[in-house]
C-alpha cells in the first residue's frame, strides 16, 4: 500500500505495535491489582533516523512535524534548531531527519504546500534505527544503515494529533436496560446492560467514595468479595458526569455508594459494515449464533486481536490466528491483523517461543500464510521475513536430536485444556504437524522474497519421520507420542491437522474419519478453541450435515445457558450444578468456575467465535484459491477462487463473503445457486450438486437443477 498523495506519521515499522501492545497487554488487572503478561515485552527504538532522495523542479517548503525531539539535516548538512518549515531547492536533494523519544515511538509527519508532492510522508520514506552516519572535518555526512519502509496506519494523518495520542477505538454513550435497587442504607443498585459489553462506567451526580462491582454474569457482579473486577471512585466533590478511567468488560454492573445513575461509554474498533460478512439461513437458531458470533468477535477485536474481554486481556497467538480466519469471513479488517502479528512477534533477538507456547510460535508463522492466502499482500510478507527467519532458526536450534518439535524446559506446551488425561511431555505428534506447516509457510515466504533457503525440504523430511514414529496402520491414526517410548494415546489433535493440513493421504484420512474423529471412544474435546479445529476437518471432509446439529448444540447450548457472547470453555454433557475445579462452589453459579477460581472463566473469548468461520468457509464455501482471490487484470489459467455451498440440512441460506475486493454473494436452497462476484476480483468457479460454472468479475450466475 502506498501512500504519497497526502501526508501520514510514519514511524520504525512494528514499534508502534510493540509500543502499544506493552500498554495493551498491561491494562489486565484481577481485583484492582494489575496482572501484567509473564512473557518477554521489547520497546520500540528511542532514536529513529527517516530519509527521503527527491528531485525537484522548484522550490518546495514543507513543513516539520515529530512525536519527540529532532534533528533536520538537507544534502548532510545539519540545519540550526528544530525548523519548523523548511524551503527545499529545486535539484537533487537528501533529507535526513533524525527523532528521539523514550516515551513512545519517535515519529514524523512532512506536509508540502504542493498537493500530492513526493516530499509528503508515506511508504515511498526509509527509515533507520542505526543509520551509522558520521560528519568528517568539512561536515559532510558518511557511513550506512539498514534502511527499511517505515510503519504507518490509515487514519493517522492529522499533524495536530501525535501519534502517542491517536485513538484507534472510538465511543459511544448506552444506558442500562435495568436496575434493582438491592440495599436503601448502602444504597446499592444492581445495573443490567443487556448484553456482555465492554468500555468506560459513567457515573451520573455522584460523590464520595463509590465502589463498583463489575460481573459478566449477575452472580458475579453480586458477589463482591470474588468478582474479577472492581473499582473505587473517591469524588471529593459532587460530580455532574464522572467517567471511570478504565475500561471494563461486563453485562452486570453493581454500584454501592451515592450516584443517582450509572450509564457507559460503549468502546469498538469501528468497521465498514456496507463490506462486512454476512449469513442468514433458514434456521434461526443458527441465525441467533451467527449473530452472537459476530458480536464476539467485535468485542474481542480491539487495538489487536485479543482472547477474552474479561480475562485475559492479552493478545496470543493461539486465539489470534483463530480470530484472523474469523475475520475474514465477517469484517476482512487487514489492519488489525497485521497490527497483532507484529505486535506478538516483537523484536531480535529472540529469547522464547511467542507467549513462551511451542505451538503459539508456529500458529504464529502459519498466520502469516493464511494472511497472505486471503489478502495477496507480498509486501507484509517482505516486511516480516526477516523476523520469521530469525524466530525458525530458534525454533530449529531447540529440536531434538532426532530433528523433531520438543517442549524444552523452558517451553510451555499447551495444546488445549482438557478435561482427560493427556501427558504434554516428550515428542507430541500434534507439535510436529504444526511444525510441518510451518516450515512449508517459511517455504512460500523465501519464495515470495527471493530466498534459497530450502525449507521445503525441511518439512517434506519432518513428514517422512512423522509418519513413520507416529502413524500405525492397525489403529488407522496418528499416535499421541514418544515419551521417550511412544504413548500410543490416540487423541483427536494430530488427527484433525493431518487432515487439515493436508498431512494425511486421502486414504488416511478416511481412516481417520472412522477410526478417530467420529469414534465416541476417542476422548470428546471442550473448548470452542479445538472444537473450531475438529468441525473444520469434519466439513473438509464433506461432513457438514453431521456437523450442523453439533454447532447447534455446542453453542446453541451456550445461548441456552443465557450466553450474550461466547465463551472460553463449555462442556455440554456437565451438569449445571456441578463444579469444573476442584474448589469451594459458587451457590449462584458453579459453571463460572475456571483456574481455581468461581469467576475465571472468560464469557467473552474470542475462540468462542468459530461459527463465523465455519459457516462461511464451509457452509457458503467460499475460499481463495489464488493469493488474494487474484485479480481480474491476470489471465492466471487456474481459478482464483471457488464456491462449493453446501446446505449440509438446511433449506435455504445467503450470506456475504467479504475479499479485498468487496463482498461476494451467495443464495442457495435445493434447487438454485445464485453467486455474485465483486468487480475486480479474479476468475472464480462455483459448484452446485453436480453442476460447476465460472463467475467473472462484476458477474452474476445462477445455476439449477
Amino acid at each position: 500500500m502506498t501512500k504519497t498523495a497526502e501526508s501520514f506519521w510514519i514511524w520504525y515499522p512494528g514499534d508502534r505495535e510493540i509500543w502499544l501492545g506493552n500498554i495493551f497487554n498491561n491494562r489486565r488487572t484481577e481485583r484492582g491489582a494489575m496482572f501484567p503478561p509473564f512473557w518477554k515485552q521489547d520497546s520500540h527504538w528511542q532514536t529513529v533516523s527517516f530519509r527521503k532522495e527527491v528531485t525537484l523542479q522548484k522550490p518546495e517548503t514543507i513543513r516539520i512535524f515529530a512525536d519527540g525531539s529532532y534533528n533536520f539535516a538537507l544534502d548532510g548538512q545539519l540545519q540550526f534548531g528544530q525548523p519548523a518549515s523548511f524551503v527545499v531547492p529545486e535539484g537533487r536533494h537528501q533529507i535526513d531527519i533524525k527523532v528521539h523519544n523514550m516515551a513512545a515511538p519517535p515519529s514524523l509527519l512532512i506536509e508540502s504546500g504542493k498537493e500530492g508532492s513526493s516530499l509528503n510522508t508515506g511508504d515511498t520514506w526509509l527509515t533507520s534505527y542505526e543509520d551509522k552516519i558520521w560528519i568528517d572535518e568539512n561536515g559532510q555526512a558518511h557511513g550506512s544503515g539498514i534502511w527499511l519502509k517505515p510503519g504507518f496506519w490509515p487514519g493517522c494523518n492529522d499533524a495536530n494529533v501525535l501519534p502517542s495520542k491517536f485513538q484507534l477505538l472510538k465511543t459511544v454513550p448506552r444506558t442500562a436496560v435495568g436496575h434493582t435497587l438491592l440495599d436503601q442504607d448502602s444504597r446499592q443498585v444492581l445495573y443490567d446492560f443487556g448484553q456482555e459489553t465492554m468500555g468506560y462506567i459513567v457515573l451520573h451526580n455522584a460523590k464520595g467514595i463509590v465502589r463498583i462491582y463489575y460481573g459478566e454474569s449477575e452472580a458475579e457482579a453480586l458477589d463482591r468479595n470474588r468478582c474479577e473486577t472492581l473499582d473505587v471512585a473517591n469524588l471529593y466533590v459532587r460530580e455532574k458526569t464522572y467517567t471511570l478511567p478504565e475500561s471494563r468488560a461486563f453485562r452486570f454492573v453493581l454500584v454501592e455508594g451515592e450516584a443517582d445513575d450509572v450509564s457507559m461509554l460503549y468502546e469498538y474498533l469501528p468497521h465498514d459494515l456496507s463490506q462486512s460478512g454476512r449469513f442468514e439461513c433458514s434456521d434461526g437458531l443458527l441465525n441467533r449464533i451467527w449473530k452472537v458470533g459476530a458480536y464476539t468477535m467485535d468485542l474481542t477485536t480491539r487495538e489487536f486481536m485479543m482472547d477474552g474481554i474479561k480475562r485475559d486481556r492479552w493478545t496470543w497467538s493461539g486465539d489470534a490466528i483463530q480470530s484472523y480466519l474469523m475475520n475474514y469471513y465477517l469484517r476482512f479488517d487487514c489492519e488489525a491483523v497485521r497490527r497483532t502479528i507484529r505486535q506478538l512477534r516483537g523484536k531480535d533477538p529472540v529469547t522464547s517461543h511467542v507467549n513462551t507456547i511451542l505451538d503459539y510460535t508456529f500458529y504464529w508463522f502459519n498466520s502469516i500464510g493464511d494472511y497472505y492466502r486471503y489478502t495477496g499482500d507480498t509486501g507484509f510478507i517482505r516486511e516480516m521475513y526477516p523476523r520469521m527467519k530469525t524466530l525458525m532458526d530458534y525454533t530449529l536450534s531447540r529440536l531434538s536430536d532426532e530433528g523433531l518439535a520438543i517442549g524444552q524446559p523452558d517451553d510451555w506446551v499447551f495444546v488445549d485444556w482438557v478435561d482427560f488425561p493427556m501427558h504434554k511431555r516428550g515428542i507430541l505428534c500434534f507439535e510436529q504437524m504444526l511444525l510441518i506447516r510451518s516450515l512449508e509457510t517459511m517455504q512460500l515466504c523465501a519464495t515470495l522474497t527471493g530466498d534459497r533457503k530450502n525449507y521445503g525440504k525441511l518439512a517434506k523430511d519432518l513428514k517422512k519421520k512423522t509418519d513413520r514414529i507416529f502413524w500405525d496402520s492397525e489403529a488407522h491414526a496418528y499416535l499421541h507420542a514418544l515419551e521417550p517410548e511412544l504413548n500410543r494415546q490416540i487423541t483427536k489433535f494430530p488427527n484433525m491437522f493431518a487432515i487439515l493440513y493436508g498431512q494425511a493421504s486421502e486414504e488416511q484420512c478416511l481412516e481417520i474419519l472412522d477410526h478417530v474423529m467420529l469414534n465416541p471412544d476417542v476422548p470428546a474435546i471442550n473448548t470452542p478453541y479445538m472444537r473450531f479445529y475438529e468441525l473444520a476437518a469434519l466439513c473438509q471432509m464433506g461432513l457438514q450435515d453431521k456437523v450442523l446439529p453439533e454447532i447447534k448444540a455446542y453453542w446453541g447450548g451456550m445461548l441456552l445457558e443465557g450466553a450474550t457472547s461466547f465463551w472460553e470453555k463449555y462442556n455440554p454433557s456437565k451438569d449445571d450444578n456441578q463444579s469444573e475445579d476442584t474448589i469451594p462452589p459458587s451457590p449462584r453459579a458453579p459453571h463460572l468456575e475456571m483456574y481455581g477460581r468461581p469467576y475465571g472463566k472468560s464469557l467473552c473469548h474470542a475462540w468462542g467465535a468459530s461459527p463465523v468461520y465455519l459457516l462461511g468457509r464451509y457452509y457458503l464455501g467460499v475460499q481463495p484459491l489464488q493469493p488474494g482471490y487474484g485479480s481480474a487484470d491476470c489471465r492466471q489459467r487456474e481459478p482464483a477462487w471457488e464456491a462449493r455451498p453446501n446446505l449440509g440440512g438446511l433449506e435455504w441460506m445467503r450470506g456475504d463473503v467479504p475479499t479485498p475486493y468487496g463482498k461476494i454473494h451467495i443464495e442457495v436452497d435445493a434447487y438454485t445457486l445464485t453467486v455474485s462476484a465483486p468487480t475486480g476480483i479474479g476468475r472464480g468457479i462455483v459448484y452446485y450438486k453436480n453442476q460447476q460454472a465460472e463467475v467473472r468479475s462484476g458477474q452474476h450466475i445462477t445455476l439449477q437443477l
